[in-house]
């Protein structure tokens, strides 16, 4: 039976939205593991633009669910059409887009808050016990969606592991290639382009993570 899993992008675009690698490596190991996937995205304003040739802000809105569509390729809904009791995991993929449109943390730290719709989305498969990965920066919403003592990675950046043990995660140091679980809670992450310095990196731990979400479902 082909397991059903719903992807959460953040827009596209590293800087600003969802890491456009680190999404397409994701839906590429999803679909070679026969997995049927539906992409969501909350219907908003992104936070700002940004060029990511120069890094200047743009003066210029867009929307994070229109911009989602381009990794997409259409195939996209406002997350809060999606319902968990039609699909067996999540998944998020990271980028500054999860730091900034799906929640604040980029800008509040360990005062942040999770975007209403996705936070409740969250909670809802984490109630279910269903299985979630989280991905690069994502997993700075570990805390929000399951409480103190969550075990989750961002890889091993001393000041950002900090903020999390203050939010109440247990940070785990993890390596790109490898995959943190918690065991308890089926949360899955990995570091990506938090340490990866190239996309076959990026890969070798984001594929790990697929797979033991698809195993855990």
């Amino acid at each position: 039976m082909h397991k059903k899993v719903a992807v959460i992008l953040s827009g596209c675009g590293v800087f600003d939205g969802a890491e456009v690698h680190e999404s397409v490596i994701t839906l590429l190991r999803l679909d070679q593991r026969g997995a049927q996937v539906q992409c969501f995205a909350p219907n908003i304003a992104q936070h700002h633009v940004l060029n990511h040739l120069s890094g200047a802000e743009m003066p210029e809105s867009r929307n994070v669910l229109v911009e989602s569509a381009r990794i997409a390729r259409g195939a996209v809904k406002d997350v809060r059409e999606a319902r968990v009791e039609d699909f067996d995991a999540l998944i998020v993929p990271g980028g500054f887009g999860a730091a900034k449109n799906l929640s604040d943390f980029a800008f509040r730290g360990e005062q942040c808050e999770v975007q209403p719709d996705v936070l409740a989305l969250a909670k809802a498969f984490a109630a279910a016990h269903k299985p979630i990965g989280l991905i690069c920066i994502a997993p700075s919403m570990a805390p929000r969606i399951y409480g103190a003592g969550i075990e989750c990675t961002i890889g091993n950046d001393a000041e950002t592991a900090a903020v999390l043990t203050r939010m109440g995660a247990k940070h785990v140091d993890c390596t790109v290639d490898e995959i943190v679980e918690d065991h308890h809670h089926k949360l899955v992450s990995t570091p990506a382009y938090m340490l990866a310095q190239s996309i076959a990196e990026a890969a070798s731990g984001i594929n790990k993570l697929v797979d033991r979400v698809l195993e855990l479902a």
